[in-house]
């Protein structure tokens, strides 16, 4: 993704969605239940309105980078693995999509949720109340 050359929002949007790969809700969940680490950047705010995806480890959006980069000083070795297919989530699937293409730099091998946790709800998949882990 070169920077010089997006003007807007939305072009930076497109450019970072056509260098990942996307999921379904109900994909994504399939996915985990296959290996790959789906990895929830909402703030406590949106986790405490909406609840808790299943399964999904929480790194907030502000300290995704530290955590992810499989160089870093900072990173989760659960987590910062180029050896596992790592699916983002946000709120309403924009933040995650930046997000993946950004962690591609670091070789992961990313992709995110369509829709995000908003989606998730609708499509009736389930989340649960309490503190994230």
């Amino acid at each position: 993704m070169s920077v010089e050359t997006i003007t807007t929002v939305e072009e930076l949007l497109a450019t970072a969605r056509e260098e990942i790969w996307r999921l379904a809700p109900a994909e994504a969940q399939a996915a985990v239940g296959r290996g790959a680490l789906l990895i929830d950047i909402r703030q406590a705010h949106q986790r405490d309105r909406d609840g808790l995806v299943p399964g999904a480890y929480v790194i907030e959006r502000n300290v995704l980078e530290w955590r992810l980069d499989p160089r870093g000083a900072h990173r989760d070795p659960r987590l910062a693995r180029a050896d596992v297919p790592v699916i983002l989530i946000c709120d309403e699937g924009y933040q995650s999509s930046l997000a993946a293409a950004l962690l591609r730099a670091f070789g992961l091998d990313s992709g995110d949720v369509i829709g995000g946790v908003q989606a998730w709800r609708e499509d009736g998949l389930p989340l649960e109340s309490g503190e994230a882990p």
